[in-house]
């Protein structure tokens, strides 16, 4: 790699790329020799513009997609393994344990998220921020789904114990543009209940995931989560074709979940935990605060470059005020400043 060049703050320069070879199966950190791919920013780091190359990744198969759900079927074990059985407050120590370690690597994480997918400083430090709150907020739910499934329940003269369960075994697919938040509010709830997991990052967004591998573990017993690398047709496709899989957690396209749920054998009973895209709209009526409506259309549409599901993909202008709205509204997309992501 060239010479770094000083625009780029000492705390976020990229020295090494980082040639991620190590993956978790079964409670292991296996060290992959096979076949890689390579991680680019569009983000420059030299004096002459040119991608960046961050480091490489796996690019694993069917093989070790099916070692992975093998583990995460054992570990689960029909609901009587070791993890689906143990004590909430053991669980809650694991997931306890594992966010400690999390936050220490916020800095790491943080500087790849914008390196990455190009979100900006202040954004990437709020995604981690928000998904290490995110966790503490559901290991507290979870204490008072406890403490409320200790009662007795009457319906209809009868009184009952009820207890939530696990489903069983999670495939966890997260998104690109929210790597490390979206991904997580699918994969921490899962785990915490129960669950075992299969997880595999995003195609980009997936170099940040590699500070917290040693982290999972070192926090959750073998087989609990599993964590693989490659493209997700090479490795989603095959374990849904398997049947082992009972619940696909997805935050994606509607076609990519038609298309996996479609390979499952038996999607009758496939519970689906699913984000998908979305076309949020905006109403400005015209009474509104103008000033007020173009700062929140504005944040709304073109917060991280649009790159979001919730996005405000159209804008509807009341025919009165949509001469004065177009007009200022452009005058303040020209004023948003353009520049590297720590700028």
């Amino acid at each position: 790699m060239e010479t770094t060049v000083s625009f780029i703050p000492e705390a976020f320069r990229i020295n090494e790329p980082i040639n991620q070879k190590i993956y978790l199966v079964n409670g292991e950190l296996k060290e992959w020799d096979g076949a890689t791919a390579q991680v680019y920013s569009t983000i420059s780091s030299t004096s002459e513009y040119a991608p960046t190359l961050l480091g490489s990744v796996p690019d694993m198969g069917e093989k070790e997609a099916l070692d992975a759900l093998d583990a995460a079927v054992k570990a689960y074990d029909q609901g009587q393994g070791v993890w689906p059985t143990m004590k909430v407050r053991d669980r809650i120590e694991c997931m306890e344990k594992f966010v400690r370690i999390m936050e220490t690597k916020r800095d790491e994480v943080v500087k790849y998220l914008m390196w990455e997918i190009g979100k900006i400083l202040a954004d990437s430090e709020k995604e981690f921020d928000r998904t290490i709150e995110y966790i503490y907020d559901t290991i507290e739910d979870y204490k008072q789904l406890d403490r409320d499934s200790a009662k007795f329940e009457k319906n209809g003269g009868v009184y009952a114990h009820i207890r939530r369960g696990p489903l069983g075994v999670v495939l966890c697919l997260g998104p690109y543009n929210y790597p490390l938040n979206e991904t997580f509010c699918l994969l921490i709830p899962a785990i915490i209940m129960g669950n075992t997991a299969v997880f595999k990052p995003a195609k980009q967004g997936v170099l940040l995931i590699a500070p917290l591998i040693e982290a999972f573990k070192e926090s959750f017993p073998k087989g609990v989560v599993n964590v693989l690398f490659g493209r997700g047709r090479a490795i989603a496709g095959p374990i849904m074709k398997t049947g082992k899989v009972d619940v696909l957690a997805l935050i994606g396209h509607s076609s990519s979940a038609n298309a996996l749920q479609n390979q499952h054998p038996k999607s009758n009973r496939l519970r689906l935990v699913l984000g998908l895209e979305a076309k949020n709209p905006a109403i400005v009526l015209h009474d509104a605060n103008l000033e007020l409506a173009i700062h929140e259309c504005l944040a709304g549409a073109l917060s991280f470059n649009g790159q979001r599901c919730t996005a405000l993909k159209v804008i509807y202008v009341h025919k009165d005020i949509v001469d004065e709205f177009n007009e200022k509204f452009s005058k303040k997309v020209d004023e948003l400043k353009f520049g590297n992501p720590w700028d």
